[in-house]
């Protein structure tokens, strides 16, 4: 049977200006400005540039959700002329930032061809015939950025039997393939790791240098071993009496590279360069933070809109078409106000969160010292700048800092606690460190294990268990023992 009945509940809901804030919030600089470029382009009332008349002061954060309030109220009755005629608040707005070169805009652009034109230029010299060729533009589309072809070949001939109305079989498929795994760089369209070491020796191969020989009856004949480095094993397959035999080949081997199509730029992208979203100087012992200049836009609310509602004004309040106008050109006055608004509030909470940072990490910014970073996690920062976590995490996933000691991401100065034996709570970096430090000093032949790994940290008075030994271990991207030996 069924019934009908009231319940009442509360619910929290964000509004459409904190949504905006959000996302801005967790936008790196380098796409900030890509970001803006968005905002203009859809919003005909935000132009770029200063205010004609005079400069904008800077709203308060603290009143942030009571500006919105008020424009999202205002929205749902008439339209007040009053607040766009004699708002002189988003006339124009640049905020504090260090420098204003514009020069800085714009990154440089990756002039190289891409891997995928890189190869598509090598099929043409193939002398291919038309159906061939179109195989062969098949093939190389398939190749990924790392050099690999992953999509099985039986699938790519029902791509060609669909998309390019080619009959075709796996034997023609493989023959062509056959003839791109031979371009530059060596490895590529291979299949899988195996297939793209054996590809790089092939090109090696002279039929004298014993290594090489050697080299590639490891990959064919003893690549599952190798893979777990039992040389011992290996040794024992290829009844090879000399060690060095072995040890030459595993060098030649471990040198070749396992992503070919690395080597290739992937083109029409720009270069990845580190664009700080902070910058930290140190000015006789005081620590000086400022934003990146490119966290600085120059916005302001467009005249010619404004002029709309003079024009209004004067008019006849009862013309259909013309209340209809205002009311679109109200909708982005108002968008354009929360934007600059959510650009604003984005860089406060930044410095609010960074100085938070470096007050609590201070010894480690004076001098760089990783052994003086402290146990830090997101609600420490959160708690001193009252703010939610989930705002500070936005922070400090995507945003670096630069140093005098170098460019670091937000991430890097959060971690857990490790306990000593007297009691004193240290950064789990420093216990990374001193884990990276066995290992780069390590006996090669005889590796330290997890286990000899927490009895020396036990020792030095770190109370640590190897389960976080191999944890610390595996994002330090150390290999297990067994895979660290060498002969």
């Amino acid at each position: 049977m069924q019934r009908l009945g009231l319940s009442q509940s509360l619910q929290q809901k964000l509004s459409p200006q904190q949504i905006q804030f959000i996302k801005l919030l967790q936008v790196p600089t380098a796409e900030l400005e890509n970001r803006i470029e968005e905002e203009l382009e859809i919003n005909p009332a935000l132009e770029e540039g200063p205010h004609e008349e005079q400069d904008t002061p800077e709203a308060s954060v603290d009143n942030q959700e009571e500006v919105n309030q008020d424009e999202q109220s205002s929205s749902e009755g008439e339209v007040d002329i009053k607040d766009y005629l004699q708002d002189d608040d988003y006339g124009g707005y640049k905020s504090q930032s260090d420098g204003d070169d514009e020069e800085d805009r714009d990154l440089p652009i990756a002039t190289s061809s891409s891997l995928h034109e890189n190869l598509s230029t090598q099929l043409g010299f193939l002398g291919l015939d038309d159906r061939q060729y179109a195989i062969g533009r098949q093939l190389v589309g398939s190749i990924e950025t790392d050099g690999y072809i992953r999509r099985e070949l039986e699938s790519i001939v029902n791509d060609l039997a669909f998309s390019q109305n080619v009959e075709t079989n796996l034997e023609e498929v493989e023959q062509i393939l056959k003839k791109i795994q031979g371009f530059d760089p060596p490895g590529i369209a291979a299949r899988n790791l195996q297939e793209c070491l054996m590809l790089q020796l092939e090109r090696m191969d002279t039929g004298k240098d014993v290594d090489v020989i050697v080299a590639k009856r490891i990959i064919s004949e003893c690549y599952e071993d190798f893979t777990k480095k039992h040389y011992q094993k290996i040794q024992r397959k290829l009844d090879l009496d000399d060690e060095e035999y072995i040890k030459d080949a595993i060098d030649l081997i471990i040198h070749l590279n396992p992503k070919p199509g690395g080597e290739v730029m992937t083109g029409m992208v720009k270069n990845q360069y580190l664009i700080p979203d902070f910058i930290l100087s140190n000015n006789n012992g005081k620590l000086e933070l400022s934003l990146n200049s490119k966290n600085a836009p120059e916005l302001r609310i467009s005249r010619s809109y404004t002029e709309m509602f003079k024009a209004y004004d004067k008019g006849d309040k009862k013309d259909k078409k013309l209340k209809e106008a205002v009311t679109f050109v109200k909708r982005k006055l108002d968008a354009a106000k929360w934007f600059i608004d959510a650009i604003k509030q984005r860089q406060h909470t930044l410095m609010r969160t960074m100085q938070a940072i470096i007050d609590f990490q201070y010894d480690y910014f004076l001098e760089g010292d990783e052994t003086k970073l402290r146990p830090m996690i997101l609600k420490d920062i959160a708690e001193r700048i009252n703010m939610d976590i989930s705002t500070v995490s936005r922070v400090a996933s995507s945003k670096s800092i630069q140093t005098d000691f170098g460019i670091f991401p937000l991430k890097y100065f959060f971690s857990e606690g490790i306990l000593t034996d007297s009691g004193e709570e240290v950064s789990s970096r420093e216990v990374k460190q001193i884990i990276r430090d066995l290992v780069s000093t390590e006996e090669k032949s005889k590796p330290f294990s997890d286990e000899k790994i927490e009895e020396i940290l036990n020792q030095k008075g770190y109370n640590i268990a190897r389960r976080t030994v191999a944890k610390y271990r595996e994002q330090l991207n150390i290999p297990v023992a067994r895979l660290r030996k060498e002969l």
